[in-house]
C-alpha cells in the first residue's frame, strides 16, 4: 500500500466524513451548505452514502466541506 502524504482524504472513510458533518452541522444545515436532495428530503445516512458513492461531484463537495471544517 502506497502512502499519499499530499492527499488529506487518504484513509478517511466516506461514512466517517458524513457522520462528522451531520454531528457538526445537522442535516438541515448540511442541506443548506451543500444543496443536494439527499440532505434535504428525508435524509438518512444510508441513502446519502449511496448517492455520494455514485455521484463524484457531490462527494467532492462533501469532502471539501469536511476539509474546511477540520481546518485542512
Amino acid at each position: 500500500m502506497q502512502e499519499q502524504p499530499n492527499n488529506p482524504m487518504h484513509g478517511v472513510k466516506l461514512k466517517d466524513v458524513l457522520i462528522y458533518l451531520v454531528d457538526e452541522y445537522g442535516w438541515e444545515e448540511l442541506g443548506r451548505r451543500i444543496n443536494i436532495n439527499c440532505f434535504k428530503s428525508n435524509p438518512t445516512m444510508n441513502s446519502s452514502l449511496k448517492f455520494l458513492r455514485k455521484e463524484r461531484w457531490a462527494r467532492n463537495k462533501v469532502e471539501a466541506l469536511y476539509l474546511k471544517s477540520i481546518g485542512k
